[in-house]
């Protein structure tokens, strides 16, 4: 990422998208704007394009749909902007991948530190570093190899992890049966520049059922606490 971030602004209202362009180009951004998905496709494909602001309510291809081709495609972050009324399309968004959302009408201040909060934490980016750590930690047929970064399943297979999915799960497993609140989990993968992003934590959580759950629906290893957190619920042994 140059001295410059790059962002894409897809939304076919013009009265919004404009303005909005002009003062995230104040702010400091270099900000290439889309009316449809379909451009938005193309100037991904054109451009190194560092974050995604998508409205999910547009004629023709959605914003949902756009979401999902990107995250199937790269790891560029994508900020959501929803109508009041789309709670749901806001959470099949985040299961997709998206990392935020903003609710229409929202001031641009309050979008533009979005960004940047994002921004920080995609360059490296916010997650904090631990301590160098060589161990493995066995639960329920997977292993996590500290040093390597690596998941690897009961046949020996990699499963892949953004930086977000393995300090989420680094967290877990050193801690398992204990109920960690969404800020804890913050702090512990994050830092506090983050804390007023906790959906985020909602978002890698998900993202991380997907790989580890057979029924990520029904989880039996990350399991939620209502009006807590979230706890790992499997013996894990150190190896």
């Amino acid at each position: 990422m140059g001295d410059t971030p790059h962002l894409l602004l897809v939304d076919d209202e013009r009265s919004i998208r404009e303005p909005l362009a002009q003062y995230l180009t104040k702010q400091g951004f270099r900000v290439t704007q889309s009316g449809d998905a379909e451009s938005a496709r193309t100037r991904l494909a054109a451009y190194a394009i560092d974050l995604v602001i998508l409205d999910i309510m547009m004629p023709g291809e959605d914003g949902l749909s756009l979401c999902r081709h990107i995250r199937e495609t790269s790891e560029t972050p994508v900020i959501l902007l929803t109508a009041r009324s789309e709670e749901t399309d806001r959470i099949v968004g985040l299961e997709m991948g998206a990392d935020d959302y903003v609710v229409k009408p929202f001031s641009p201040r309050e979008l533009a530190a979005r960004v940047k909060v994002i921004l920080r934490r995609a360059a490296g980016g916010g997650m904090r570093q631990h301590a160098p750590d060589s161990g493995s930690f066995a639960f329920a047929g997977w292993v996590l190899k500290s040093g390597e970064r690596a998941l690897v399943d009961r046949e020996g297979v990699s499963v892949p992890l953004s930086t977000g999915e393995y300090n989420l799960l680094h967290a877990l497993v050193t801690r398992p049966r204990q109920v960690l609140t969404r800020d804890q989990l913050l702090d512990l993968t994050q830092g506090r520049e983050a804390a007023a992003f906790d959906r985020a934590i909602d978002n890698q959580v998900s993202r991380l059922r997907k790989k580890i759950e057979g029924d990520p629906k029904n989880p039996e290893l990350i399991k939620t606490v209502w009006g807590g957190g979230y706890t790992l619920a499997a013996e894990v042994t150190r190896l």
